[in-house]
């Protein structure tokens, strides 16, 4: 008795998602989960009546739909059969219809009862319950936010451009000077770090990372201080010994890095609906204000929260918060940066949200230097509705609980990381020794304080 009524249970909980199906079926048959009993759902289908293609557990066994139908007809009309053989006949699909009797029969030996059988009234309450549901799906489906052709497309433009400047495989690592880890190194590996440094002409260095960068905008516009910038160009041993390089020896690798990341944030912005029609002069103080937060943004696809690392494909590109500390970097600047890092990940971002941050982090018409706040507003304006659009539309529950506001909260804790950032960089620009190893990128867009 407990089987039947765990049994019964069950057909009634499944009954209430049968919303797409037949009203006529859904009246007729119940459908156990296969998922509730040992069935394989790999393993063919057969009707335990009379072997034919099985649709289905109707009535509490596993049947086809004429085996199905016929026993509802018999038990409602609560019909007699009589054998007009020796009442064992073998039911099989072809002879089915033959001998009613044997069949009937087959059903309840198989399971089939007729307490699962809806009345007519049941029929009819079930067929107004499911059409009630479907009329208020439809509703909700009419109200829900819904992202216009307009707004995809800025979407599908916004990943493009991340997409183009965003290498996952971080094979352009290689090109920067080489990662020197003090704590693993020796002096003769400090020693070569520095002479590579050396190595790295003006010539090559604004190659790379120079005023190519800002290629879009007219000559007029482009950074002025490159042809005042002098980098030592000795090589002897003896000089390059003299920088104290030990006491930052990952510098020069993460200059590298930032510059490369700069430069690709320039690409990136470039490609951002409506960015280019701000004047030249607007274009480059949005940069400029925003570079090191977007680095940051972008950095939190490399973060792992597992070891609390940057990781850049091989362990020579894992950073460590030791690494960045051999770059200059104190933990005023790093505590912070690893729990916003920790707090970014744990929001589950989807790409098309990661974007649209971006383009936003940029867009903002409070930076420094803005002339045109009103049209940099109005680009992030539209940025933003299309967020909350994407949010309502694309992002499921929980994770989209109040999620706009807390991306909105990540932008004000960059503003604060970009503020100690700049305090530090200070501190290692107006050091000669140490300003040498930075790019001309570097410090055109970080500021260059010496003197």
């Amino acid at each position: 008795m407990s089987q039947l009524q765990s049994s019964w249970e069950a057909c009634r909980q499944n009954m209430a998602y049968l919303q797409d199906t037949d009203m006529e079926s859904v009246a007729a048959s119940t459908s156990l989960p296969d998922a509730a009993g040992d069935f394989d759902r790999n393993a063919p289908r057969i009707c335990g009546v009379c072997g034919d293609k099985a649709t289905g557990f109707h009535f509490n066994a596993m049947t086809c739909e004429g085996c199905k139908g016929f026993f509802r007809r018999s038990m409602k009309r609560k019909a007699m059969f009589t054998c007009p053989f020796n009442g064992d006949c073998k039911i099989t699909k072809d002879n089915r219809r033959h001998c009613q009797a044997c069949r009937l029969k087959r059903c309840v030996d198989i399971g089939m009862m007729k307490e699962f059988i809806l009345t007519d009234e049941e029929v009819q309450r079930k067929r107004e319950m499911i059409l009630k549901r479907k009329e208020e799906e439809a509703l909700k489906e009419s109200l829900k936010p819904k992202l216009s052709e307009e707004q995809q497309r800025v979407i599908d433009l916004l990943l493009e451009a991340h997409r183009k400047t965003y290498d996952s495989t971080y094979s352009d690592f290689t090109k920067f000077r080489p990662p020197v880890r003090s704590g693993g190194g020796s002096r003769g590996a400090a020693r070569a770090s520095s002479i590579l440094a050396q190595d790295s002409s003006l010539e090559d260095s604004t190659d790379l990372f120079g005023s190519d960068a800002f290629g879009a905008f007219p000559e007029s516009m482009e950074p002025q201080m490159f042809s005042n910038l002098v980098l030592s160009k000795g090589n002897d041993e003896s000089t390059s010994m003299n920088l104290d390089f030990s006491q930052l020896s990952m510098l020069p690798h993460l200059a590298d890095l930032v510059s490369y990341s700069i430069q690709k944030v320039i690409g990136f912005a470039k490609m951002i609906p409506g960015f280019r029609d701000l004047t030249a002069e607007d274009q480059i103080a949005l940069l400029k204000s925003s570079a090191i937060e977007v680095i940051m943004l972008r950095s939190n696809e490399s973060f792992s929260l597992e070891d609390m690392t940057w990781t850049c494909g091989s362990n020579d590109f894992k950073y460590r918060i030791s690494d960045v500390t051999q770059a200059g970097h104190s933990m005023d600047l790093l505590e912070p940066l690893v729990k916003f890092q920790v707090g970014l990940k744990k929001l589950n971002l989807h790409e098309e949200e990661h974007v649209l941050l971006m383009a936003i982090c940029i867009l903002s018409p409070d930076r420094p230097g803005v002339q045109d706040t009103a049209l940099v507003e109005s680009l992030q304006d539209r940025l933003s509705d299309i967020l909350q659009t994407y949010i309502r539309c694309r992002h499921p529950p929980p994770g989209s609980r109040l999620l706009y506001a807390k991306m909105i909260q990540k932008l004000a804790d960059l503003r604060s990381l970009n503020e100690e950032h700049s305090k530090q960089y200070r501190s290692i620009s107006v050091q000669p020794e140490h300003s040498m190893q930075l790019t001309p990128l570097v410090l055109e867009v970080f500021g260059n304080e010496i003197s």
